[in-house]
């Protein structure tokens, strides 16, 4: 399966959420897991991006679905593979 790079930074609600929780990010993992993803590393940063991920997935839909579905949440903003606009909206509509 490929692999992709996730970098991610937390919102002020996601930064409350692990410091009261802070097994709430091997949560989070396991819900990647449920999306058709795995969190093969993951390292706390200090700088632009709080995470860094190293995720394998199926395919570029796959990788949007999970930076999508985490994103809305509201508690962290995702950057991860980039794909073409028509192939996103499509993966949108599923």
């Amino acid at each position: 399966m490929p692999i992709y790079i996730m970098l991610s930074t937390l919102t002020s609600e996601g930064r409350k959420t692990i410091k009261e929780r802070p097994e709430r990010i091997k949560e989070v993992n396991k819900e990647i897991e449920e999306l058709g993803a795995k969190v093969l590393e993951q390292y706390a940063t200090i700088g632009k991006y709080d995470f860094v991920n190293i995720v394998e997935a199926p395919d570029n839909d796959a990788i949007t679905g999970v930076s999508i579905e985490l994103g809305s949440r509201g508690t962290v903003h995702i950057m991860s593979t980039a794909q073409p606009i028509d192939e996103f909206l499509k993966m949108l509509k599923k």
